[in-house]
């Protein structure tokens, strides 16, 4: 089972996963949206939640908002719930994903479903074209069940959130940057090359174990930036590794932004600010 790569990607740099916080007091690794790595058009922030410490995740993010780009939530262990203020109510569970486009506003909260034990996932932002900034929030909220698995090779097991390969299609669909996000888990010396749209932003994240990506050693909570080409070639470390693969068409528009508004221009930004101050973000989405 193999889609065929001609131009593999080589790895540009690997960074190291900065510890922050955010929400409540939510202890976070962060590898884009750091001093080292502002952005990678179109990717503004990649923060990963990796501990069984309930004192690390108790608090959760409370109520707030967001305009101007997208939200991806990928539960890997732990249940997380979600709320917010165009009425749309759950809870994500392990293997699950919640894509969501803010667009021209929303507000939602988020609180883990559990008191003890392993919390593990990802959030990523993902900036919209200036066009987009202003279309009506929606959601894609994708159960584990219908996430395609795909075993390419022995001790190659693959999760396809969004994009095309190996007969597979996510099922994250109608996103402007059309996005590939993949979750590897590769055995021990077990090896996988990945198809990536030429053109598009890329990096691999390993949050358990360790990778060799496109020959260069990467690894937990570090994070390669690839090159440009078609494909990346991917091997388990010497104890086995899990990875996300996320591409994405960069934008190349003006990015102007503070805290949860992302917008092309500073009177687009303190417009966000004065329709949030004035309650605007609620009346809007909910219409």
């Amino acid at each position: 089972m193999t889609d065929a790569i001609s131009n593999a990607r080589s790895v540009d740099r690997v960074l190291r996963a900065m510890d922050t916080s955010d929400g409540a007091g939510v202890s976070l690794k962060r590898s884009i949206g750091t001093p080292q790595l502002d952005m990678l058009d179109p990717f503004l922030m990649l923060d990963s939640i990796s501990t069984d410490n309930a004192d690390d995740y108790i608090a959760g993010f409370p109520e707030h908002p967001h305009r101007g780009f997208e939200t991806v939530t990928y539960m890997v262990e732990g249940a997380m719930g979600h709320e917010d203020s165009i009425g749309s109510k759950g809870v994500l569970r392990s293997g699950g994903v919640q894509w969501m486009t803010a667009g021209s506003g929303i507000i939602h909260s988020e609180t883990p479903m559990q008191e003890d034990g392993l919390l593990q996932g990802f959030q990523l932002w993902i900036n919209l074209p200036a066009k987009d900034k202003m279309i009506d929030p929606r959601y894609q909220n994708i159960e584990a069940p219908d996430v395609p698995e795909i075993a390419v090779s022995k001790g190659a097991d693959l999760r396809l959130v969004a994009g095309d390969m190996f007969g597979k299609t996510g099922p994250i669909n109608g996103i402007s940057t059309d996005p590939v996000f993949v979750d590897a888990k590769l055995d021990a010396g077990a090896e996988v090359s990945i198809p990536v749209p030429q053109g598009h932003a890329a990096v691999v994240y390993v949050f358990i174990g360790d990778a060799v990506v496109s020959g260069k050693d990467v690894p937990t909570h570090h994070l390669a930036i690839l090159k440009d080409g078609d494909g990346v070639t991917l091997k388990g470390g010497k104890n086995g590794g899990r990875m996300l693969v996320i591409a994405a068409r960069p934008i190349n528009e003006q990015v102007v932004r503070y805290g949860p508004f992302v917008m092309s221009s500073k009177q687009e930004l303190m417009q966000a600010f004065d329709d949030y101050q004035r309650g605007n973000f609620v009346r809007k989405a909910a219409s």
